[in-house]
């Protein structure tokens, strides 16, 4: 099974007040099933949970979910007990494994060496689970968010995914659209906005 039906019923559990940092094809997806400003996609490989963990931390109120791909996650390893240290129960972090590299031309990653869940378990996370159908991952995720506790939840899955259109932006506008949407919905401000006097100095 390919990724997209487990994202269709990873959604509505989610729901719409979430913040959503997903990659490449995941990211794209995703985006087609709950668009909005609240889903950030980056092309940076590893970045995700990194990025999550601090959203997560800076607004413990708010669910932050974690679109993971076996390469990202592989290339990120001494991220994982740095968010199991600080164990955010908030963050919701998921992993689909399809075994390759798969947006820069398949190339075979070492999940199949390596159980990534059992990875996760030992870096600290409290929960991390591999889940095998979209139905299970809904109601995993929903435990988990009810119970508020940092976790993981690892799908095995096809290589290929829904036929989609790809993003209308570029990713720097994705990024400050984000981070507006953070600062509408939150009543915060996070990019100061600089204004010039007469004497040409910002004030």
């Amino acid at each position: 099974m390919q990724r997209y039906p487990f994202l269709q019923a990873l959604a509505p559990v989610v729901g719409q007040d979430a913040l959503v940092v997903g990659t490449s094809y995941t990211g794209r997806e995703w985006a087609h099933l709950r668009p909005g400003d609240g889903n950030m996609r980056t092309r940076t490989l590893g970045m995700i949970s990194s990025l999550a963990l601090g959203i997560a931390l800076e607004l413990p109120h708010r669910l932050v979910v974690a679109l993971d791909g076996d390469g990202a996650f592989l290339m990120n390893l001494c991220g994982l007990p740095t968010i199991a240290k600080h164990r955010p129960p908030n963050l919701l972090h998921v992993l689909f494994d399809n075994g390759v590299y798969e947006a820069s031309g398949n190339q075979p990653s070492a999940s199949d060496v390596a159980d990534l869940v059992a990875v996760a378990r030992a870096s600290g996370y409290p929960r991390a689970k591999w889940v095998t159908t979209p139905e299970e991952m809904a109601r995993e995720a929903a435990q988990a968010i009810k119970a508020r506790e940092l976790t993981l939840l690892g799908a095995k899955i096809e290589t290929g995914g829904a036929d989609v259109p790809e993003f209308q932006m570029p990713e720097v506008e994705m990024k400050f659209r984000f981070i507006r949407h953070i600062e509408r919905t939150e009543k915060r401000n996070i990019l100061s906005v600089w204004s010039v006097g007469p004497d040409g100095k910002p004030r």
